[in-house]
């Protein structure tokens, strides 16, 4: 992580309390999911790494959204209905 003031690092900490484990959580997933980011590591993962970071997220979207949840905060398609 950078030490530049201002960083957006500056404000991930873990482990403090569960509001400020949240805000960090989101700027990392934030930072995680730039483009100049993943063009760079994505290439670099084995194929058991992507499957296996695929299986942690859609699990965890399963255990904690429902099916329209998913569908309009995730696929962003709006007024979806099953």
């Amino acid at each position: 992580m950078s030490s530049e003031p201002n960083s957006p690092s500056d404000d991930i900490m873990f482990g403090l309390n569960r509001e400020t484990d949240e805000r960090s959580l989101a700027a990392f997933l934030r930072l995680f999911s730039r483009p100049p980011f993943t063009d760079v590591l994505i290439p670099r993962l084995s194929d058991d790494e992507i499957q296996g970071l695929v299986h942690l997220l859609t699990a965890v979207m399963h255990n904690h959204l429902s099916e329209q949840e998913y569908h309009e905060l995730f696929l962003a398609e709006p007024g979806h209905h099953h």
